[in-house]
């Protein structure tokens, strides 16, 4: 072999070498991604008195009955369904209370029921800041967030934000209408208002109205 023939037979195995490790490392960034995202939806907060939502995933499983054990996903009409019992209202209940409820409508099928009930993923737990700040949207609860908090992650507030004039609008517990909750920024900070630096929970609408709307009469 000539030493030109050397040269390209080097130069060519140098390149499929740099992009079989090229195309490596690209595909892990997939998996990556995936994991990532697997990882923020199971790092979210569940205690034992979290309130089920609409969207939540759950895995019921009925102890020595494979055919009652789902895994299903809480409707936006608050419900789930399974089989014999049909449909279950789960919105605004623990896991506890929800695994009660169904081991009591069970009992007319079966002795004894045990029931226990896992929350695969939390998509219910969020809250929504609109009006005067610079990302309004819909952001997830990881973990205990106040109010302070929440204006932070949707950017802060905008030169027009009435931002002594916050309202939170939060359900009531017996899940009819809604309550609402004022807060001043300038209390909050300035002043001894710490006690409108609420703790936000799941479904509360914060509402930061421009100067304009609040000079209306």
């Amino acid at each position: 072999m000539s030493m030109i023939a050397r040269i390209f037979a080097i130069v060519g195995i140098v390149v499929g070498l740099t992009a079989t490790a090229a195309l490596a490392q690209s595909k892990p960034t997939a998996v990556n991604s995936s994991h990532e995202l697997a990882q923020e939806k199971s790092s979210l907060i569940v205690t034992t008195d979290y309130l089920l939502g609409p969207e939540d995933v759950l895995e019921i499983t009925v102890w020595r009955n494979v055919d009652l054990s789902k895994t299903v996903t809480v409707r936006p009409d608050g419900k789930i369904s399974l089989p014999l019992i049909g449909d279950v209202s789960a919105v605004g209940k623990t896991t506890v209370q929800l695994a009660d409820e169904i081991s009591g409508k069970l009992k007319e099928y079966k002795e004894n029921p045990q029931v226990t009930i896992l929350v695969k993923e939390v998509n219910s737990y969020a809250i929504y800041v609109l009006g005067e700040v610079a990302h309004p949207g819909k952001f997830p609860l990881k973990s205990k967030t106040t109010l302070l908090q929440a204006i932070t992650v949707s950017g802060g507030f905008t030169a027009t934000a009435a931002r002594n004039k916050i309202v939170v609008f939060r359900f009531a517990k017996d899940g009819t209408g809604q309550i609402k909750i004022k807060a001043s920024y300038a209390d909050i900070v300035l002043r001894e208002g710490s006690n409108q630096n609420i703790e936000l929970k799941p479904g509360d609408q914060i509402v930061v109205p421009s100067e304009t709307m609040v000079l209306v009469p």
